[in-house]
């Protein structure tokens, strides 16, 4: 069997730095005879001359277009939305397989292009579990950037603009700058996914801060609702990915209902789903304004930014990149494993198309 040739592309969404591979993690592909490509890039936090010394081919940013067919094409967040068909196969994270409008768009030109798409979010073992994720620094940026919308609050104000931050040590002395400003006493989070990576991940920040958190997982979110009790802390922290099955946690009418809460922490973000279970917004916020008020008085602000991880690029790139680099060895020889659960699900929707 010939050995695949991964390719690795420039990120070309705003704000977006991570890498899904590092140049440790190419010099092992190499090793085993994959070929591997990395395009150029001024923006990724791990420098190109970093990949370059391991030998493989270095390529012009967003080249990938014209990459050999059988190249598979390798990044993180979405494609430039050009309608162009998609000829290669792309591992990426597609969000499209929950009834998105870009993502039904996404998989259309797949079907144009004869194309596929092996969706980061569903790889996963043979448990169910996935095998890489950047859940954890999801989690542990979004409940920072949660915090900073309820800071701006004691002041009278909506939370600004941000910025990545050289490490966590960083992020955690500036969050806790703008706690302490206020002279508030610690606001209380509930927190719903709390065993998992992102809740997990969102727990640890919180702990950092001395900030009193009550966590969720499922028994407590078997009954389906509705629950009151996300009203009487502070900030709700959603850490966990929807599902056809999944209840309301935050129902439209928590807007005028008696509360204390204030911020949502929609870490999962998934505004365009059927399944949202915070439904009183409907768009993603974004860097340059991470709150988005949907109630005035009391106000109540929610934070859901889709690519949190970047907050903290280059450890949440070392983090995924060594979960992932398993699978990514697997390619070539994977017929009933990862890769191939992921290409069926790619199948079963592409055919739903039709």
């Amino acid at each position: 069997m010939t050995a695949p040739h991964l390719w690795v592309r420039a990120e070309q969404r705003d704000n977006e730095t991570r890498v899904g591979i590092t140049p440790d993690g190419v010099a092992t592909l190499l090793a085993q005879g994959m070929t591997v490509t990395v395009e150029a890039s001024d923006s990724r936090v791990i420098a190109t001359d970093d990949y370059a010394a391991t030998g493989c081919k270095i390529a012009p940013a967003h080249s990938w277009p014209d990459a050999p067919q059988d190249a598979i094409i390798f990044g993180l967040k979405e494609l430039p939305d050009d309608g162009t068909p998609l000829v290669h196969q792309h591992i990426m994270f597609g969000h499209a397989y929950k009834g998105q409008a870009a993502g039904q768009i996404l998989l259309q030109r797949f079907k144009a292009g004869g194309g596929s798409l092996l969706d980061l979010e569903y790889l996963v073992d043979d448990t169910g579990r996935r095998v890489a994720a950047f859940g954890y620094w999801a989690g542990f940026a979004g409940a920072a950037v949660a915090l900073m919308c309820w800071a701006a609050q004691q002041k009278g104000g909506i939370a600004q603009g941000i910025a990545p931050y050289a490490d966590a040590n960083a992020l955690k002395d500036d969050l806790r700058a703008r706690l302490d400003a206020t002279k508030a006493a610690r606001p209380s989070a509930l927190i719903i996914g709390a065993l998992g990576r992102v809740g997990t991940g969102a727990s640890d920040l919180c702990q950092a801060m001395t900030v009193p958190v009550t966590g969720w997982d499922m028994e407590e979110t078997a009954s389906g609702g509705p629950f009151t009790e996300i009203l009487m802390h502070d900030i709700f922290l959603n850490c966990i990915l929807a599902g056809p099955k999944t209840p309301v946690f935050v129902p439209k009418s928590a807007l005028t209902e008696t509360r204390k809460l204030s911020v949502v922490g929609d870490i999962a973000c998934d505004p365009d789903s059927a399944f949202n279970p915070v439904p009183v917004y409907d768009r993603a916020t974004t860097w340059a304004a991470p709150a988005l008020r949907v109630h005035d008085t009391p106000p109540l602000d929610v934070m859901a930014i889709d690519n949190l991880p970047s907050m903290l690029p280059l450890e949440s790139s070392q983090d995924y990149a060594a979960q992932l680099l398993p699978s990514l060895r697997c390619l070539a020889e994977d017929e009933t494993g990862v890769w191939a659960r992921a290409r069926a699900m790619f199948d079963t929707h592409r055919a739903a198309l039709d």
